[in-house]
């Protein structure tokens, strides 16, 4: 049912959460610690059958080349912020992140789920910062990346990027 001697490049995002009510073996795909990739019809038939399903692979994670900078997607509503940050290169993963407001010191953020983010302070009208750390241990300080004046649901770039 695989294709051999074959491979595929695909950017894993994570974005599938948990269901600790069912077991890893029975349903529960996304429960760690297992690895499992959902991939797109046109990424998945460079490697496998159609009819195929589930099959098993070899991986293994590789650097991210990303034309521009990070993009930080701001959601949420008054004292709770969650950041979406897409467009990453490097290693692909954050290992953790931080926040500061014009009116306040670094506050550590929490992973909601995936690339998501999340912060419990009151931020709204402060120009914010972020503090990321990749998942290869690279540290970059994006500052002042979103003005004062941000809306929920807006999207901020900037030109820093990660090398690993």
């Amino acid at each position: 049912m695989c294709r051999p001697g074959t491979a595929v490049t695909v950017s894993a995002t994570n974005f599938c959460p948990p269901n600790y009510n069912l077991p890893s073996d029975n349903g529960g795909w996304c429960n760690p610690p297992r690895p499992h990739f959902d991939m797109s019809q046109p990424a998945w038939l460079n490697i496998g059958i159609y009819q195929a399903g589930i099959i098993p692979v070899v991986y293994q994670q590789v650097k991210c080349w990303r034309e521009g900078g990070l993009r930080f997607t701001i959601t949420g509503f008054n004292y709770f912020q969650l950041v979406l940050v897409t467009n990453m290169a490097g290693s692909g993963s954050i290992k953790s992140m931080s926040v500061k407001g014009t009116n306040t010191g670094w506050i550590a953020m929490s992973r909601n789920w995936g690339a998501n983010w999340q912060s419990l302070a009151g931020l709204v009208g402060q120009c914010l910062s972020f503090a990321i750390t990749s998942s290869g241990g690279q540290y970059i300080v994006f500052q002042d990346v979103i003005p004062a004046w941000w809306q929920f649901g807006q999207t901020y770039s900037t030109w820093q990027q990660f090398d690993y």
